[in-house]
């Protein structure tokens, strides 16, 4: 017997999923004066590295060289007449701020949520009497956006954010005839979501995920939907549940809902450009990242308790690397929590080539006064704080890289080129 839901008690919101084509591509065909649609162009980060990876790139380069984000640079086809660009990502900023206005004309900023640099939730359920219907002010969007940045948007309509983001993804943005604009509702269920394929195309369901339904007999979102939930629950936890729900289009989120985590974390990630196989150098950024993690700490008036470091070693070696954390003092000392991550770096590192290097800091809290210590006078924790704020007001004013400390600038040091990225890319601000 076929497994159906009732709908009838379930939320009903008219949600807008929207998504900037091919955004960066084509804001980088606009700044050229040409459509985006038929711009050929590749945003490419570092491209004058062989294993250079293609962050974004135009409808027509995807329809004629299957060129798409993941690409390598290796993998362009030599003859192909596309404009190679390095990625410009203050300026992808500026145009999503300018986005987000225009949507902030329909929806208060409670009904908003900007899920990425280049798709937004929209909750226009109390927007009607103003602009009319979910469609015409899809439509709406649509035209400002084009008139006032010449981008084109693709919009996702459901009854619920997760059915709005799979019209979405699997029917707005590759359907031109309909002006790129899709609507799925709970009535169509069974021939939208049931036909997703396959499962990890499916919003929340990774490759991981996929192999371990795999192995169960579901091969399809048909079969999950017809699953018994509490084996499902069992087997995988509260995503088992969760899944199942998705599966019938079920999300019961609600944009104006706020979420307060209940544990915060500042984290930092660097792959860097070269295997280090010297240890030094490696401590070198590590001490690099912490410095940065505590300055932001020391911003926002407040202490850490836990500090991890996660190594990365080289794809050409099998060790994979290592991933340790280590409960410390409360602080916000730069010296503290630099001394902490190397007592773990040299605790459990191998003479490997290492590619990838994350800081973390965990057991974030406010910062209440000066954190006393058993092991330090007053007199000397004050000095050090003194030292840490004089570092960064002077850094606050002329720029992160006034000043460094001088094995920053070694052959191992990362801190200027890091100086240059926005979102691990290039700003494009650079002179």
């Amino acid at each position: 017997m076929l497994q159906i839901m009732d709908y009838s008690r379930e939320p009903r919101r008219d949600i807008l999923c929207i998504d900037v084509k091919s955004f960066f591509a084509s804001v980088e065909a606009v700044e050229r004066k040409e459509h985006p649609l038929k711009a050929k162009v590749a945003v490419v980060s570092k491209p004058d590295n062989h294993g250079g990876l293609v962050l974004a790139s135009s409808p027509m380069v995807k329809k004629l060289y299957g060129i798409k984000t993941g690409t390598r640079v290796y993998e362009i086809p030599k003859d192909a007449s596309i404009d190679i660009v390095e990625p410009r990502m203050a300026l992808y900023l500026e145009k999503n701020l300018d986005i987000v206005n225009i949507f902030k004309r329909f929806v208060s900023d409670e009904d908003l949520h900007v899920y990425s640099i280049d798709e937004s939730f929209l909750d226009v359920t109390r927007s009607h009497r103003l602009f009319g219907s979910t469609e015409d002010i899809a439509k709406r969007i649509q035209y400002l956006v084009w008139k006032e940045m010449k981008l084109v948007v693709t919009v996702g309509i459901g009854d619920n954010p997760l059915l709005a983001k799979l019209a979405l993804d699997h029917a707005a943005k590759h359907d031109q005839k309909s002006n790129f604009i899709a609507a799925w509702h709970y009535d169509d269920v069974q021939d939208t979501v049931w036909k997703i394929s396959p499962l990890k195309d499916f919003w929340g369901i990774g490759s991981k995920t996929e192999k371990h339904l795999e192995r169960i007999g579901i091969r399809s979102i048909h079969d999950l939907s017809q699953a018994d939930v509490k084996k499902l629950k069992k087997r995988f936890g509260v995503i088992g549940e969760q899944l199942f729900f998705h599966s019938h289009g079920i999300d019961r989120t609600r944009l104006s809902d706020t979420f307060t985590p209940k544990e915060t974390s500042f984290s930092k990630n660097q792959i860097l450009n070269r295997d280090y196989t010297v240890k030094h150098e490696v401590e070198i950024v590590i001490r690099e990242m912490a410095e940065e993690n505590a300055g932001r700490l020391r911003r926002h008036y407040l202490t850490t308790g836990l500090v991890k470091l996660s190594i990365g070693y080289s794809k050409d070696v099998m060790d994979r690397g290592f991933s340790h954390q280590l409960p410390i003092e409360k602080t916000d000392s730069s010296k503290k929590i630099i001394d902490g991550l190397l007592i773990l770096f040299n605790r459990h590192y191998r003479s490997l080539p290492v590619r990838v290097v994350n800081v973390t800091f965990g057991k974030i809290e406010p910062k209440s006064a000066l954190q006393l210590s058993l092991f330090d006078s007053a007199e000397k924790l004050i000095n050090q704080e003194d030292l840490d704020q004089t570092i960064d007001s002077i850094r606050h004013k002329y720029g992160y890289t006034s000043l460094l400390h001088a094995s920053s600038l070694t052959s191992g040091g990362m801190a200027m080129y890091r100086s240059k990225l926005l979102g691990g890319h290039r700003s494009g601000t650079q002179k």
